[in-house]
């Protein structure tokens, strides 16, 4: 291992925070001409929030108390906590089509999680925009086939007509009853809703990681870009529920060859989440539970997320002499 290698995963510990969080240089976007646009886009971000008059958060207070506090002393900027934003839509219709249009039928894939146990299903979905290898997703495969554990699995496809290489030789007919397969948008807040899932192996985008605990699902981290290391080190280690597949390289765009994780990690990652006897589980079930309990609670009248927009209404009525 070279000088480079083992500064890049040497911990350091981030300043400033409510909580003692360490993470490596490896997690973090790299300063380099390959992710020069991104850091482009951050900073016109940056720029723009320090001119606004605030910020509206997909989030609720009682998620993460301590940060909220903390962002209001130390940024010293007025902010809205006014989520989760997934339970504004309480029809089954609007729930299905979030974003887009389901490509899948929706009633086809809840009939499928009937036939399920309660708790049995691992739901894995790496958002809209994150881009996984083809080498990656036969090692996912092969993952998913050898833990055993039934699962319903979400592959973005592929633009501009590129091949997508076979999953496993045979995958697909040996997973039929076992695992469901989608491509292209899923009703993601309808299947994290069904009783049969008992798991969600996410990117760690901030919108899956919140629908994941409103849902009162436990996760499995694995973060590509962007912000999504931090939001790992919040599941995992602030809020602890979830667990981490891995991952140690930030990933802003992905070549045909890359692998992050092997099958190994991932059995790992997945028998340990979906175990039904594990005690590191039934904590997180246990952490999890509650937190969905107090999102429902937080949009309702009188919560903290309907309180909150309701102000920030009003505030803006008399800022702009509205009525």
């Amino acid at each position: 291992m070279g000088d480079r290698d083992r500064s890049e995963k040497m911990n350091f510990l981030v300043p400033g925070l409510p909580d003692k969080i360490e993470m490596t240089m490896s997690e973090l976007p790299e300063k380099s001409s390959a992710t020069s646009e991104f850091a482009k886009l951050m900073e016109r971000i940056r720029e723009s929030e320090m001119q606004s008059y605030g910020a509206i958060i997909n989030s609720f207070y009682e998620f993460e108390p301590a940060y909220a506090n903390h962002h209001a002393k130390v940024m010293g900027r007025k902010a809205w906590q006014i989520g989760p934003v997934s339970l504004r839509n309480v029809d089954p219709v609007d729930k299905a089509q979030r974003g887009k249009t389901s490509s899948v039928n929706e009633h086809c894939v809840l009939s499928w999680l009937d036939s399920k146990k309660i708790n049995s299903v691992l739901y894995i979905c790496f958002g809209s925009v994150s881009r996984i290898s083809n080498n990656q997703l036969v090692e996912i495969a092969m993952g998913l086939e050898d833990s055993d554990v039934p699962f319903v699995w979400v592959i973005r496809k592929l633009e501009n007509d590129e091949k997508q290489m076979p999953l496993h030789e045979g995958f697909e007919d040996r997973i039929k009853g076992k695992g469901l397969i989608i491509t292209g948008w899923s009703p993601q807040v309808l299947i994290l809703d069904h009783p049969a899932v008992g798991g969600f192996m996410t990117h760690c985008g901030w919108n899956s990681v919140l629908e994941g605990i409103t849902a009162g699902v436990p996760l499995i981290t694995w973060p590509v870009f962007g912000e999504q290391f931090h939001n790992q080190k919040f599941v995992t280690e602030v809020a602890r529920v979830g667990i981490q597949v891995g991952v140690e390289k930030w990933n802003f765009w992905i070549d045909g060859k890359n692998v992050s994780v092997k099958k190994e990690k991932i059995v790992k990652a997945v028998t340990q989440l979906m175990s039904s006897d594990g005690e590191e589980t039934t904590e997180m079930r246990n952490r999890v539970k509650p937190l969905s309990e107090m999102a429902f609670t937080a949009v309702k009248e009188g919560g903290s997320s309907y309180t909150n927009l309701t102000a920030l209404i009003e505030e803006l009525k008399n800022k702009y002499n509205m009525t």
